[in-house]
């Protein structure tokens, strides 16, 4: 799959943009402030119906317009897929295909399978842990509807057992026998989306250890571990056990809504002997800014394999200043990951035209410039 090219209108600091792309690698080149990372989230946009930096659509409008519209043309197993977005605060967002229009916006997501890198996602490593809930939730939507329907029920119910459990002078007792309902829906739910992540994590850790290889050149070892409550204990009876405790704290305390996911790294002391040990510990406290990045970069990229492997064709890969904080040994074996077979349409963006061309020195035919 692929994205021949894209218009926007109105849509954040684009007044109005056309650009035709090449089918491998497209290098978007300006200063900072000219709308390279807005070009790759319009891109995102209309795979995936939501801006991947700012949720709420009004604030993706141009400043004194009161819309937006974004229009794609695709590629997809060979056949043509014309998109097109719009966005306007006084009417529905609306999403048509071939001019057919998608009713619940929810049914696009995984159809045009999309993943972005950015400086942000550090907070992937220093965050809590709903962002890798996020993480591992969307990578399971692209190849899973159902796996998306189940966490927006599960939510809805999760919500409705929280309002059920606050108490107020009006209302001073808790309904056991309306959060026995809520637990005969949550349950059922639960265990079914800790299933799917964790089978996800377990398919996830081998090809995500091979990437950070790669890109790091073994000079270190990273894994990854999937923490949930249900690991340890049936979903039922962890809601029986914290019903008293829900009850004092007025919320939910013991679910897939707790899940995480842990990130580990080992190096080689610099003091070592050789054949001495590793030490290390939890890459948030033990990982240097430069050992974070290639990290992120490579669970993106195992999240890109997985969703390849699951839907048989590339999805489009999104790198927002894609060398900040890697060294030029990490940044050469990127450039070589990206440029060479492992990947479908790549986007990424720099600062500087003369960097990327030396970096991407020997790669001439695999790649096109484009200047913001």
């Amino acid at each position: 799959m692929f994205l021949h090219k894209i218009s926007l209108l109105n849509f954040k600091n684009h007044p109005q943009r056309q650009i035709a792309f090449t089918k491998k690698l497209n290098c978007l080149i300006g200063n900072n402030g000219v709308g390279k990372t807005n070009l790759v989230d319009a891109i995102y946009y209309l795979c995936l119906t939501k801006s991947y930096f700012n949720p709420i659509d009004q604030q993706n409008v141009l400043f004194g317009q009161d819309f937006f519209r974004l229009e794609g043309t695709f590629n997809k197993q060979e056949e043509p897929q014309h998109l097109v977005y719009k966005f306007a605060g006084n009417r529905k967002k609306e999403l048509t295909i071939n001019d057919a229009p998608v009713n619940k916006l929810s049914d696009h997501v995984g159809n045009f399978p999309a993943i972005m890198i950015t400086p942000d996602d550090s907070q992937l490593i220093l965050g809590n842990s709903e962002e890798r809930r996020k993480f591992i939730d969307g990578t399971i939507s692209q190849v899973n509807h159902q796996y998306l329907l189940w966490v927006m029920q599960y939510n809805k119910v999760l919500a409705q057992r929280n309002a059920a459990l606050k108490r107020t002078p009006d209302n001073p007792n808790v309904n056991k026998q309306l959060i026995e309902t809520y637990n005969s829906q949550l349950v059922p739910l639960g265990i079914q989306i800790h299933k799917a992540r964790k089978l996800a994590i377990e398919k996830l850790v081998p090809i995500f250890n091979s990437f950070y290889k790669n890109i790091s050149l073994q000079r270190e070892q990273v894994s990854l571990e999937y923490v949930s409550q249900l690991n340890d204990k049936p979903f039922d009876q962890l809601l029986a056990d914290n019903f008293e405790r829900d009850t004092i704290l007025q919320r939910t305390d013991a679910g897939i809504h707790k899940d995480d996911i842990d990130f580990y790294i080992k190096v080689i002391p610099e003091t070592s002997p050789p054949g001495g040990g590793m030490e290390g510990g939890k890459m948030k406290k033990f990982g240097s800014q430069g050992q974070q990045k290639s990290f992120i970069i490579s669970i993106k990229f195992a999240q890109y394999r997985f969703i390849q492997q699951a839907k048989g064709y590339h999805p489009i890969l999104l790198i927002d200043d894609i060398f900040d904080k890697l060294d030029n040994d990490r940044s050469q074996k990127l450039v070589e990951l990206i440029a060479g077979d492992t990947f479908g349409q790549v986007f990424l963006t720099d600062t500087d035209d003369a960097h990327i061309r030396q970096t991407l020195q020997g790669n001439e035919g695999a790649y096109e410039v484009f200047k913001v």
